[in-house]
């Protein structure tokens, strides 16, 4: 069956990728390769010797899936107390799409991005927690991730309105030509803690920004919430 997704909006977009709400379960969402931007675009962007590369090695949603089912094998159900679950492929109007949990709050609207949440209320006390929270996480269990960038995080709160918990929700995996969990465990950590430190920069960057009237770019702004429209 082929599930019809092109006379949706999105509720959001990346760079590579259209992110749509599962037609048949609002619990999940689907993603799906930009029209407007293909696999040979993509590869033509790169320099040498990427540019050699075969095409499907520049198809997020097959890495995201190769490294969603290594992460499981690796660490099992503990990994999603801050990554988000990934359920497979499934055929749409857009080409094969990639299912994966649709994180939302306590009150049904899909969660916002922590760049957004800070957007709004700076990186107050409660959002600070959260973010040692998930770096703890991360160094303890040394999880495999490229930068933790901002808008690849979503912060989940409870009907309340506190927050939860963060959850990854894109740039997992390593990119280099070694996979880190073959690199000793002080190197991996070593490797975390930078990148820990890296998004902590991001987030002092961001803090700076809030002078601006607009937020900047589009990445980590939803497109609607899930809930009031479709």
């Amino acid at each position: 069956m082929t599930i019809r997704l092109a006379a949706s909006q999105p509720f959001a977009r990346g760079g590579n990728r259209l992110c749509y709400v599962h037609p048949e379960d609002n619990s999940l969402c689907i993603k799906v390769r930009r029209p407007d931007f293909t696999l040979a675009d993509r590869r033509r962007k790169k320099g040498f010797p990427k540019n050699l590369k075969p095409l499907s090695s520049f198809d997020d949603n097959l890495e995201e899936a190769k490294v969603m089912s290594a992460l499981q094998r690796r660490f099992g159900e503990l990994v999603f107390r801050h990554v988000s679950h990934c359920f497979g492929f499934v055929d749409t109007d857009m080409g094969r799409g990639l299912v994966s949990e649709l994180i939302r709050d306590g009150n049904g609207a899909i969660s916002q991005t922590l760049k957004k949440v800070i957007w709004d209320e700076a990186f107050n006390r409660e959002c600070r927690r959260a973010v040692t929270e998930l770096c703890q996480f991360w160094a303890a269990n040394l999880v495999p991730s490229r930068h933790l960038l901002l808008h690849n995080i979503v912060v989940q709160r409870d009907s309340e309105g506190a927050i939860k918990r963060l959850v990854v929700i894109d740039g997992l995996g390593s990119a280099a030509l070694l996979p880190m969990g073959l690199l000793p465990r002080s190197l991996q950590r070593k490797k975390i803690e930078k990148k820990i430190a890296v998004m902590h920069g991001r987030i002092e960057t961001l803090l700076g920004q809030r002078k601006q009237a607009r937020f900047p770019g589009y990445h980590g702004l939803l497109m609607h919430d899930g809930v009031s429209s479709q």
